[in-house]
């Protein structure tokens, strides 16, 4: 099993790869080369930094959103996206004006709104997730999380999964074969380790 981890310059590429690997992955390629994406068996697209940074890096590569959507929106090939790689499944992104996203989930990339003072933006550090649907992938329990924005989901069966910061926020979506955590899994310890290893063995 082939899995490609995208190195788009706006992931933590080295954290991903060692808890990919870690968590039981063979052959991880890391790869910025759009016919090795179309061509792998799964697909992971880290993130960190601003939805419109993360965007224009990503289309900055020759084919390399036309390989995304031949693999996973045509071929059905198992694919996860970690944080801002979550957030560009989005229709859209409101950081630093509105942008678009992939469109393979509805909904926009929003500014998390604080209706208690007390309450810090950005969102860091380790919170619960909670399902709200059942899950192949997903466990109850807690991740580790780091954002400002958060993925605010057009349809409600796409969540899989919630986390509470002054209200209940996406931690996690799916739709066929696409997954997405807004949580980081490679700094998440055990936790973040199991979902990873059940990414890898997941055959929607």
């Amino acid at each position: 099993m082939t899995l490609a981890l995208i190195d788009y310059g706006a992931g933590n590429l080295h954290s991903v790869d060692n808890a990919l690997r870690k968590a039981g992955a063979g052959d991880v390629i890391v790869t910025a080369d759009a016919d090795v994406v179309a061509k792998a068996d799964r697909i992971v697209l880290p993130g960190v930094g601003a939805f419109r940074a993360c965007r224009d890096a990503l289309v900055a590569i020759p084919g390399m959103v036309e390989a995304m959507n031949a693999a996973v929106q045509r071929r059905g090939v198992p694919f996860l996206g970690v944080c801002v790689g979550m957030q560009l499944l989005a229709d859209a992104g409101e950081e630093f004006g509105r942008h678009e996203g992939l469109g393979w989930i509805g909904g926009t990339v929003r500014r998390i709104e604080r209706a208690d003072p007390a309450i810090k933006v950005p969102h860091m550090g380790w919170n619960d997730v909670t399902l709200a649907a059942t899950s192949p992938l997903l466990e109850p329990g807690e991740a580790y999380f780091l954002h400002s924005y958060h993925f605010d989901v057009a349809d409600p069966a796409d969540v899989a999964a919630t986390t509470d910061h002054g209200g209940p926020l996406v931690a996690a979506v799916a739709r066929g074969t696409v997954i997405g955590c807004q949580f980081h899994p490679e700094k998440s310890q055990a936790y973040g380790l199991s979902f990873l290893s059940r990414f890898l063995e997941w055959k929607p």
